[in-house]
């Protein structure tokens, strides 16, 4: 008999909660609606985002490889050079367009021409593409013989340390800017700390065989 009653309870109690569940589903079911066309508009809003960033990843990474294409040929065939010229400013690798531009001017010499792209790239984000282009903006200036400004360009990368730009080919150069200047005492000392920082480098090894030289200048 009690056995039977909690059977009941049990059972009278499953359809009170049922009950209340499907009054509960009826009362809010406008809301559920919603909810659930909102749900739906927010995957297929997000799907169609997804397609419209894969497209646009496409077509960056085919102008990039283009880039790299054409400024390996324009030293064979100097006509590419508009080709390139019309990608740089497409996207968002037009800083490397740029960049190459001004590597092959300052390869065939012409400082003002390389100077001209390179001042086209923004500051605004310092990565590789930054720290090659004020490398380079400085070996420029070294080549005008401007050695204070490649100086503070390459001192000025020394203090923010960037963790995407070698450490030592910049103070290798910076050593140079200060050579070429004629303070041979102050080089010396950033060779040496460069050697004694960097030993098994590629600059690690230059800068060995610079303190050797400079030494036997003073």
């Amino acid at each position: 008999m009690k056995r039977l009653k909690r059977k009941q309870l049990k059972s009278d109690e499953f359809v009170t909660t049922f009950g209340k569940v499907v009054n509960f589903m009826k009362k809010w079911q406008r809301e559920f609606k919603l909810g659930g066309f909102a749900i739906l508009f927010a995957i297929f809003a997000f799907i169609c985002i997804q397609f419209v960033q894969s497209k646009t990843l496409k077509k960056q990474n085919v102008i990039l490889s283009n880039i790299f294409r054409l400024s390996a040929e324009i030293n064979e065939n100097p006509e590419k050079i508009t080709e390139l010229e019309n990608l740089s400013g497409t996207g968002r690798y037009s800083r490397m367009g740029y960049l190459k531009l001004g590597t092959y001017w300052f390869q065939q010499g012409d400082f003002t021409k390389a100077l001209n792209q390179l001042e086209k790239i923004p500051a605004n984000r310092k990565d590789l593409i930054y720290y090659q282009t004020q490398d380079l903006l400085a070996k420029i200036f070294v080549e005008q013989k401007n050695f204070d400004r490649a100086f503070e360009i390459y001192e000025k990368i020394e203090k923010e340390k960037p963790y995407c730009y070698s450490l030592d080919a910049v103070l290798f150069h910076k050593a140079e800017a200060l050579e070429g200047k004629g303070d041979i005492e102050l080089a010396l000392s950033v060779y040496k700390k460069i050697q004694e920082d960097y030993p098994q480098t590629y600059f690690g090894m230059d800068a060995s065989s610079k303190v050797m030289e400079l030494e036997e200048k003073i």
